[in-house]
């Protein structure tokens, strides 16, 4: 974020510290919007198209010479991920039989804790090898590209539509919402 204020977008300060609150600005906006208006279906398909808005706006943020465009592609992400993190959350929870819940939210804690590391560490790594413009892009591609491959190999995730325990439990346990589909 420094090298995009003060490098791309020319900005002091001020400008660093409006890009790196904006994430947080869009969160808090779509949360709010969100306890006011839940929505009730289609939860799967929300998640990954909230995963390819997130991509997209990665991409915008990345090629704006902007300071304007930047930070509504930076509030578009940030409420983007809000909502598809409220989705993993609550189908990591309500998916998972209630005597495995506690094992089961421990594992995804480490894995989401250290993967935020890591993604910092390749970004900065990535910055150095490709710029950081170049780096942005190809990581909004790339979450772009992880959306549509996901939806497309597991379709019983995708097809995920309600909220609740009894949803994700009907059409039988909850691996088959993460099986892959069938080729051929």
């Amino acid at each position: 974020m420094p090298i995009f204020a003060h490098d791309i977008l020319h900005q002091g300060p001020r400008g660093l510290g409006m890009l790196r609150a904006a994430p947080a600005v869009g969160a808090l906006i779509v949360s709010l919007v969100m306890t006011r208006f839940p929505f009730r279906r289609r939860a799967g398909l929300r998640l990954f198209v909230c995963v390819a808005i997130y991509g997209a706006a990665t991409v915008v943020f990345g090629l704006s010479r902007s300071l304007w465009l930047s930070l509504a592609a930076l509030m578009l992400a940030g409420g983007a991920d809000s909502i598809s993190v409220i989705i993993r959350g609550s189908l990591l929870q309500l998916g998972t039989p209630p005597e495995m819940r506690g094992r089961v939210s421990a594992v995804n804690s480490l894995f989401i804790g250290a993967s935020n590391e890591l993604g910092e560490f390749e970004s900065g790594l990535t910055a150095q090898w490709w710029g950081a413009v170049r780096a942005t892009i190809v990581g909004g591609v790339g979450a772009l590209a992880v959306a549509g491959i996901w939806a497309a190999l597991f379709p019983g995730l995708r097809q995920a539509d309600e909220l609740t325990a009894e949803a994700l439990r009907s059409p039988g346990p909850p691996e088959e919402i993460l099986r892959p589909a069938a080729s051929g």
